[in-house]
């Protein structure tokens, strides 16, 4: 099979894919998909001729966009871009084509009505009402003469999606700024070592500086010399605007995004875009998800405040920085922390090694799920990428990652998981589900060791999180496999309730390492972490909720036709919620990514909705702590696993939890584990 992209027969063909296998393989696939559909169609409504063959067909079509995806997301040229971009509206409208299939749509309610749908698995039942409702969303029930005008704006918003992100990219690519030594004080050493390699590759003297984050982040918290930090912030907070490359500016790709998604909400009778998001989630209403989060601002802003107010008195008495600007409030907030607590973030990386704490994340696991994590060999899009597989108690596979930890110019930036094969059951067994955990952290420099923040290892945790909950599914149907058919505002709960292992004792003091000492982490230095852990708690989470509201009513209010813009919304929330408000300049909604080339559209309050669940799943494990203070307990990880992670998407979210907890959610772990009441 000389096409990667066909086969089919095992794991993804990375070191063979080249931008010219995408059109081929995408066409055939299309046209086989579109066989199948209509083979299908002319079936009677049983779930094994009717569901099934289309199915097949549009697994192999999303398993091979998927590669072609990712590439995109993680190994970015411009052969491969212009290769994405030109099958992106192909891809589109088929999925469009589909939900818009009336034939089908009918079947599913002829499925759905007969005695057939009765003697169904529970996981095929949700399946189907899951496909009633994709299909109302899609358009099905749209007027022949509506469909098409659905169909544009589908593929137009894909396509804004993606120059969204490439725009992103480019600007944050683009910028660098070279100084020297007497510009560099108070930065760590490892980061001045990362910048002078970056320097000395541009055939520069000096130190170069990025915005990519390990270059980005350190500055801003230890540099001493303010300008060079206003210089990072300025265009950090730029990027892909008016005031960069107008080839690069996401201001219209932002207002016609926006406008597209009202029409399509009108279009399907609903009154907004923010209606449309919630009818697969667990909130119901914009109405309810906006008073949780007023709610939750209302609980954080006393903190916040006395958080505020405490950093302003430290920067005028200790640093003699009587304005607080944007650009300060990062140093300074790390030189509080520093004396206040006797650490600094840089003390503590030491002890993060990057092979201690993935040996100590794999241990967790095992602990809690009883499985054995190894690295194996497959091939893959780069070389700092490995590769991993999982086994349970008998020693039988389950699930595959491969893991993608540094940043690099060719990568977009954050961290993520996705889906490369999800389980499902075979005439042959089951298919073992892969997935790619992606992260843009700090790569070795100097002869040592990739070493994190304490940070970055809690987003480890948090993607890894999302790995298990797609890799230990016990699902057997594609439809509710992983986090398939999982309700958006819960697919957090996994990834967050892993956070909270990166502050127990019993976890630390097996996943660290002092990079030159050999050391494990002090009690003292842990006690001292812990003591800090809701440093600016307040303060932190109303920034999370200004960006949720921010969303929230962007997708619900807002009328791009209206004449107001996106940044006067934002500026309308940040008198509503926030303390801290940047300059005018700032272009914050241009680099926000998750709702405008992500999946958080009308969706981004589910970090905080899901922290509430993680927070209270958590919580199960803390009543049980043993003698020893740990929280590893195995039957309890056990449950966990068993109706929180392996039954996927083949129930309401909400169901879920309350088999795993026997009750329904409280806010309270959250609270409490956020410093806001007592523990």
């Amino acid at each position: 099979m000389l096409n990667p992209l066909l086969d089919f027969s095992g794991l993804p063909r990375f070191a063979d894919i080249r931008p010219e296998h995408v059109a081929p393989a995408i066409e055939q696939l299309l046209a086989e998909a579109r066989a199948a559909r209509e083979r299908s169609n002319a079936a009677p409504p049983v779930w094994e001729q009717f569901v099934a063959p289309l199915e097949n067909a549009n697994e192999r079509l999303g398993r091979a966009w998927g590669q072609v995806a990712h590439l995109h997301a993680v190994l970015d040229s411009p052969p491969l871009r212009a290769a994405y971009n030109a099958a992106l509206p192909r891809v589109t409208q088929y999925w469009t084509e589909l939900g818009q299939d009336t034939l089908r749509f009918e079947k599913y309610k002829a499925l759905a009505a007969s005695a057939e749908y009765a003697r169904l698995s529970p996981a095929r039942r949700k399946i189907v009402d899951d496909a009633l409702r994709d299909f109302r969303l899609g358009g099905a029930e749209l007027p022949a003469a509506l469909k098409p005008r659905y169909a544009a704006i589908q593929d137009e918003l894909a396509a804004l999606a993606a120059r969204f992100s490439e725009n992103l990219l480019d600007a944050t690519n683009a910028f660098g700024i070279v100084v020297d030594e007497a510009r560099i004080s108070g930065i760590p050493a490892d980061v001045l070592a990362a910048a002078r390699e970056a320097a000395d590759k541009d055939g520069r003297q000096g130190w170069k500086f990025t915005l990519h984050m390990p270059s980005y982040l350190p500055v801003m918290q230890y540099a001493e010399d303010r300008g060079l930090r206003e210089a990072l912030y300025g265009a950090n907070s730029t990027r892909a605007s008016e005031l960069g490359r107008p080839d690069w500016d996401n201001t219209p790709l932002i207002a016609r995004t926006l406008g597209l998604r009202r029409e399509d909400a009108q279009l399907l009778g609903y009154p907004s875009y923010a209606e449309v998001s919630l009818v697969p989630k667990m909130a119901r209403t914009p109405a309810q998800v906006l008073e949780f989060l007023r709610d939750l601002a209302a609980r954080a802003r006393p903190y916040a405040e006395r958080d505020l107010e405490e950093l302003k008195k430290y920067s005028e008495e200790q640093l003699k920085i009587e304005n607080l600007e944007a650009w300060d409030i990062p140093f300074a907030s790390e030189k509080l922390r520093a004396r206040r607590y006797a650490f600094s973030d840089q003390e503590v990386k030491q002890y993060f090694p990057e092979a201690q704490v993935l040996q100590g994340m794999f241990g967790v696991a095992r602990q809690l799920y009883q499985i054995a994590i190894s690295q194996a060999q497959a091939q893959a899009w780069h070389e700092d990428v490995r590769f991993f597989e999982i086994r349970g108690a008998a020693g039988e596979r389950i699930g595959q990652f491969y893991l993608d930890l540094y940043a690099r110019e060719s990568k977009q930036g954050g961290a993520w998981m996705d889906g490369a094969i999800s389980r499902r059951r075979l005439e042959s067994g089951f298919q073992t589900p892969v997935a790619y955990l992606n992260c843009n952290f700090s790569r070795p420099v100097g002869g040592k060791p990739a070493l994190f923040t304490h940070d970055e290892v809690i987003t480890l945790f948090h993607e890894f999180g999302h790995g298990l909950h797609h890799l230990l599914t016990r699902a057997e149907e594609l439809g509710v496999s992983g986090i398939s058919g999982v309700e958006w505002d819960a697919v957090e709960l996994p990834s967050q309730f892993m956070e909270n292992f990166c502050w127990e004792w019993n976890v630390l003091t097996r996943m660290t390492r002092h990079v030159d000492s050999g050391a494990p982490l002090p009690r003292a230095l842990y006690d001292k972490m812990l003591a800090a852990k809701n440093f600016q708690s307040g303060l932190d989470m109303l920034r999370q909720i200004e960006f949720a509201l921010f969303d929230m009513r962007l997708h619900a209010e807002f009328d791009p036709s209206a004449g107001r813009s996106a940044l006067e919304l934002l500026d309308e929330v940040r008198r509503e919620v926030a303390l801290i408000v940047p300059p005018s300049w700032t272009r914050f909604p241009n680099s926000f990514a998750h709702i405008f080339a992500g999946g958080y559209a009308a969706g981004y309050y589910s970090y905080k909705w899901a922290e509430v669940l993680s927070a209270d799943a958590f919580s199960a494990f803390e009543e049980l702590r043993g003698a020893d203070g740990g929280v590893l307990d195995a039957a309890t990880g056990a449950r966990f696993r068993d109706e929180i992670l392996a039954v996927g998407g083949s129930r309401p979210a909400a169901e879920s939890f309350r088999a795993f907890r026997g009750r329904e959610p409280r806010v309270d772990a959250l609270l409490r584990h956020s410093g806001m009441i007592p523990a």
